[in-house]
């Protein structure tokens, strides 16, 4: 069934489909009353054809009112419904949910809990040293869901991304280790964690060179090779390693030739077989020995790849934010931050990303065609470059 697209003056904050003519694209704040804050969303199409969203709300991140909250557009529907808390524990702060579905259909919510802040526990930077990975699931489409279980307990585990099932059946879970010190977070390292027989055991392979390159994008390319692309705590550059034995090493990361200004990105593989990824393209840093938090967190631009992540010829802007670009008045844009990304079975790309500083999760629907732009066309053996010469 397909679903209904109103004609809007404006986005609403009510959920509801909005059709953008000037970008033409589907839009949608989905509600995050009565919550004040709202960050880190994740998206997941069930194998009934309903989308689900789910983040973490409450006052500020790190509190221990902060919880995983979800949404749904059913198959069909027009509008987002209004947020139902999904976790449950109150003394811990429980952020960056994902969702991953089996091929049985039964759908596992994963995220990270730390002992929340405190006026007596109120620390240098932050407490997720203390981090440990849990998940919840469900067998009824995300309505109900089963008791809390730990999956990993190692002292400051964190995630962000999904569970990835390679072509072999293996499986692969990207986090990153958070340690207690001064460097805020700068001394984070990338592992990944692998799994043979469907998550019920799981052992963890260490990046090598990984400290501050963390929130690793696993992407199969062929034959048990695997693309990873992380972000840097340094407000860099967005960098790339490479596994070339289905996850069990790791080259050096490397710099690509995109920015990042520390903050999530999220890449995965289109149907087509090139890579997109969606992310803030602002870079403030050049020392990767300093860790950088900077204040800029817009535009939001989607990017294609056609040689594994190395060159991204293909760019656009899905988030203009308030238009500021200049070296001293960018500061001036809300945030629109923590993007992610994912392809739905028709093909179509939906984006959701927390918007106007944290105040509601925005959900923008595209295609592969919309990024690419008009004058490229579908050949015989697939997408290709035209060039018109005057």
């Amino acid at each position: 069934m397909e679903r209904k697209i109103i004609e809007l003056n404006d986005l609403t904050k009510d959920g509801r489909l909005y059709h953008n003519p000037r970008l033409d694209t589907v839009e949608a704040l989905i509600p995050n009353a009565p919550f004040g804050s709202c960050h880190a969303a994740d998206l997941l199409e069930t194998k009934e054809g309903d989308l689900l969203a789910v983040w973490f709300a409450g006052t500020e991140e790190g509190n221990s009112d902060i919880s995983i909250v979800l949404s749904r557009l059913d198959k069909g529907s027009d509008r987002w419904t209004d947020p139902v808390k999904v976790s449950d524990d109150d003394t811990r702060s429980e952020q960056n949910p994902s969702l991953f579905q089996k091929k049985d259909g039964e759908i596992w919510l994963i995220y990270t809990a730390q002992v929340a802040r405190t006026p007596e526990n109120n620390p240098f930077f932050n407490l997720q040293y203390t981090a440990e990975i849990r998940r919840r699931r469900s067998r009824d489409n995300g309505h109900t869901w089963s008791q809390t279980e730990v999956m990993f307990s190692h002292p400051g585990s964190f995630c962000r991304q999904k569970i990835q099932v390679l072509s072999n059946g293996r499986w692969l879970f990207g986090n990153w280790y958070c340690f207690d010190d001064k460097s805020r977070n700068g001394s984070d390292i990338t592992v990944v964690h692998i799994s043979d027989d469907e998550g019920e055991t799981w052992r963890d392979v260490e990046m090598p060179q990984s400290m501050g390159k963390v929130h690793a994008n696993l992407i199969e390319m062929d034959g048990g090779r695997i693309v990873a692309l992380m972000r840097s705590r340094s407000a860099d550059y967005i960098y790339r390693s490479v596994s070339e034995d289905w996850g069990e090493s790791w080259s050096v990361p490397e710099r690509t030739e995109l920015p990042n200004n520390n903050s999530s990105i999220s890449a995965i593989r289109l149907q087509s077989g090139a890579i997109a990824m969606v992310f803030n393209p602002v870079g403030y840093g050049h020392d990767t020995s300093i860790t950088l938090w900077p204040d800029q967190r817009c535009p939001v631009e989607v990017a294609i790849s056609e040689d594994e992540g190395i060159s991204w010829n293909y760019r656009r802007i899905v988030e203009h934010g308030e238009g500021y670009c200049g070296r001293y008045n960018d500061i001036n844009n809300l945030r629109y931050e923590y993007p992610v990304m994912m392809q739905a079975r028709d093909g179509e790309i939906y984006v959701a990303y927390s918007s106007h500083y944290r105040k509601n999760i925005k959900f923008v629907q595209i295609s592969e065609e919309w990024i690419r732009g008009s004058k490229v066309f579908q050949g015989l053996d697939g997408l290709k470059d035209t060039f018109r010469h005057y």
